[in-house]
């Protein structure tokens, strides 16, 4: 296979971050495990950072196919690897719905028959929550309709991709080491999740949702895996977040870099700082 490294790579990425992310859904819906937000955002932050560090050497841990959509728009991957990057983003994001099933089956059943939840009905949507997201969150009170809902996936994941380009391209002088960005990055998902989870659940990655979403529709979730016969999970969940990261790949590579690039401006905030000083000094 002549992409057998990238496929290894983005497959065993996928596969951490969803495990380690749906799985603090899990603990959380299933055994109360966790006391708030905060705590779930940043299970999934630390999934992200020690997924990248896992497996970057093989693949530039993309991990998203939001983030491979952006570097195909900026030039930075060719698009002939796209098919390999997504199959395997899926592909580790189906593994990782599969094991967290294998490893909770039995306590899911034991919580739907302990609150009388039929798996498959409108109610089942409180466990099936856990492999894929719904609008509005159902563990919150917001009022979210579709437009919103898109709108939500569609800025986090600007913001995410947008943060990832910051971190990694040389011409920023002002990002941290390189050893350093998969943290920062992991921290851009928490900062992220805090702030859309409570309407949307934070997908902000098409394989995330629908790897383990396919896996609750095959474990007997059904109609509640996908709940929106108008294709609402599909616009808020798949096409949103791929809209969001060309719009941060278009951002970046038009208007941010160039004033990276632009030598002048680091010189003359200096000279005027410097300027400055002196004549307070004087």
């Amino acid at each position: 296979m002549k992409y057998r490294r990238e496929f290894i790579g983005e497959t065993m990425g996928t596969f951490m971050l969803v495990l380690f992310g749906c799985g603090s859904v899990a603990v959380s819906v299933l055994f109360n495990a966790h006391q708030g937000l905060m705590q779930i955002a940043l299970a999934w932050g630390i999934g992200v950072t020690l997924a990248i560090y896992l497996t970057r050497h093989l693949s530039c841990a993309h991990l998203n196919p939001a983030v491979s959509l952006a570097m195909v728009v900026s030039g930075r991957m060719s698009a002939r690897r796209m098919p390999i990057y997504l199959g395997a983003q899926l592909a580790g994001a189906i593994l990782a719905g599969l094991a967290l099933y294998a490893l909770f089956a039995p306590s899911i059943a034991a919580y739907e028959n302990a609150h009388g939840i039929v798996r498959g009905t409108t109610e089942s949507v409180k466990t099936a929550m856990m492999f894929g997201e719904y609008y509005p969150n159902p563990g919150a009170t917001a009022v979210v309709s579709l437009p919103l809902a898109m709108g939500a996936e569609a800025f986090g994941t600007f913001f995410l991709v947008l943060m990832i380009f910051a971190l990694t391209e040389g011409c920023n002088v002002g990002r941290p080491d390189d050893a350093l960005a998969p943290v920062f990055i992991g921290l851009t998902v928490t900062s992220v999740i805090c702030l859309v989870a409570p309407l949307t659940q934070a997908g902000l990655n098409p394989a995330r949702d629908m790897g383990p979403r396919l896996v609750a529709w095959l474990m007997g979730w059904g109609d509640a895996a996908f709940p929106d016969r108008v294709g609402g999970w599909f616009h808020v969940y798949i096409f949103a977040p791929l809209l969001g990261g060309v719009v941060a790949s278009l951002f970046f590579v038009r208007t941010l870099e160039p004033a990276m690039k632009h030598q002048s401006a680091p010189c003359d905030c200096m000279t005027d700082n410097a300027n400055s000083t002196q004549g307070e000094t004087r």
